[in-house]
């Protein structure tokens, strides 16, 4: 379904494949994190905010279109919720000649 109607030509890589390339790639592997809780929140917003304007969305990508995409939200979220799909961030910087990257030693991206 997803790579018929959703993403056709989509691919889903597992994060140590990702690590592995980008340390492949002389990257160096900062900070890893899992956001399946957070996605699962973020895809019940837009479930809701499809519902709430489903008139306009209708209008601008047509009743299949909105229909495929609020059955794919919906079914991302219960599979963020149980566990199926996860979604991870993976920070990775290329270090200077030096060996160095210039990050601070602790997270600064928290609020």
């Amino acid at each position: 379904f997803i790579d018929r109607y959703v993403f056709p030509d989509g691919e889903l890589t597992g994060s140590g494949t990702i690590i592995a390339a980008a340390q492949d790639a002389g990257l160096e592997v900062r900070h890893e994190e899992n956001l399946r809780e957070h996605y699962a929140r973020t895809l019940a917003g837009w479930c809701a905010n499809l519902v709430d304007n489903w008139d306009a969305c209708v209008d601008e990508v047509g009743e299949a279109t909105a229909r495929v995409w609020g059955l794919y939200m919906a079914g991302s979220r219960v599979g963020f919720e149980r566990n199926i799909v996860q979604l991870h961030q993976v920070l990775a910087v290329k270090l200077d000649d030096r060996g160095q990257s210039d990050l601070p030693l602790r997270p600064w991206w928290n609020a």
